[in-house]
């Protein structure tokens, strides 16, 4: 299988590569450009339509692999990668017109559980979870499996598109997760499995280089929308590992949960977008945009690691509650320090 993922890999990351100035020259062309304003600090106007570059990669890469895979795959698996597929493009599409129309919260929310429906009617769903007491599979009744996987995939889409703030950040954070995956399947004997994780990491790669600051193309709703899904959907294929996902992306999850909170505590829109998102408040604190994508990163790298070499549950669990106190000690600090200097403002004036 190493020939075929190494081919799987360069084929993602040269495509990507290569179509990510063209996507750059329609988004111009278009007129799908970000100036700055509002919550954006960025220079000139930037193209948003990343998101072509990085799914045609992926989805090139994923559809040349398929002759290769009927020795591999069974039935099962082959209805969960068409709920992938389906799933990626229905939310794609879905980000290119929010890109277009800059859709309101709802329409946004009716998109993430329209493809989490699509994810669960392809068997792209969380039936049985590790119980972290009693190290022994639980099943879940078929209401609660809809339920969980609702919340999971319309959570991890609406995290990674919340994260996509700083260059390179949301795309750094999904390769990580990524190659957690990756390697965490290998481990599980889905070898096959496998390759998809890894034409998302190659086309990841092919888009950083562009997508790093300072940026020369955003990812856009399209791009954010797609990694978010594809991300939540990958980690149920790999054995629905939640918990390694949760690790990956603690920080920027426990970041939209706190941002939610806030909110409906300061009676706005959970969907209302502002700065107070962790990297936003750090990017205020002075802190440079290429150090807190490398902090977010490797924290990401780190507790994927954690994940993979902590295989019972209740470890997971322990550190997960860890670092959830960390992080909203951390929020909360800066969210105190935020209002009193708003405060002070408006002393001033």
């Amino acid at each position: 299988m190493w020939g075929l993922y190494a081919a799987v890999f360069v084929i993602a990351a040269v495509a990507t590569w290569a179509i990510t100035p063209l996507a750059a020259a329609l988004s111009r062309r278009t007129g799908l450009v970000d100036v700055p304003g509002g919550r954006r600090h960025h220079q000139g106007a930037i193209p948003r339509l990343g998101g072509v570059a990085i799914f045609a990669g992926f989805m090139l890469a994923t559809l040349l692999t398929l002759p290769a895979l009927p020795g591999y795959y069974q039935q099962a698996d082959w209805t969960r990668l068409t709920g992938l597929l389906v799933g990626s493009a229905v939310v794609f599409v879905g980000g290119l017109l929010d890109d277009r129309r800059q859709f309101s919260a709802l329409p946004q929310l009716a998109l993430l559980v329209l493809v989490a429906a699509i994810a669960i009617r392809y068997t792209v769903f969380i039936e049985i979870v590790n119980n972290p007491f009693t190290h022994g599979p639980t099943r879940l009744s078929l209401p609660v499996t809809i339920a969980i996987t609702l919340l999971w995939i319309s959570g991890m889409t609406t995290t990674v598109n919340w994260l996509d703030g700083l260059d390179g950040l949301a795309a750094g954070v999904s390769g990580i997760a990524m190659l957690v995956f990756f390697v965490h399947m290998l481990r599980m004997g889905q070898p096959s499995q496998a390759l998809l994780p890894l034409a998302l990491l190659g086309a990841i790669v092919g888009f950083l280089p562009r997508n790093w600051h300072p940026a020369s193309i955003f990812l856009g709703s399209s791009g954010a929308y797609f990694l978010g899904f594809a991300v939540g959907a990958l980690a149920i294929i790999g054995g629905a590992r939640t918990g390694t996902a949760l690790l990956v992306l603690g920080v920027p999850i426990l970041d939209v949960a706190w941002q939610i909170l806030d909110r409906v505590r300061h009676r706005r829109s959970p969907g209302a977008g502002d700065r107070g998102h962790l990297h936003f408040r750090l990017v205020d604190l002075g802190l440079p945009q290429e150090r807190i994508v490398l902090l977010y990163c490797g924290l990401s790298a780190a507790f994927g690691g954690l994940a993979l070499l902590m295989p019972p549950p209740l470890f997971k669990l322990l550190a997960l509650i860890v670092l959830g106190v960390v992080v909203v000690v951390v929020l909360a600090i800066l969210t105190k320090l935020g209002e009193r200097r708003r405060g002070a403002g408006a002393g001033d004036h």
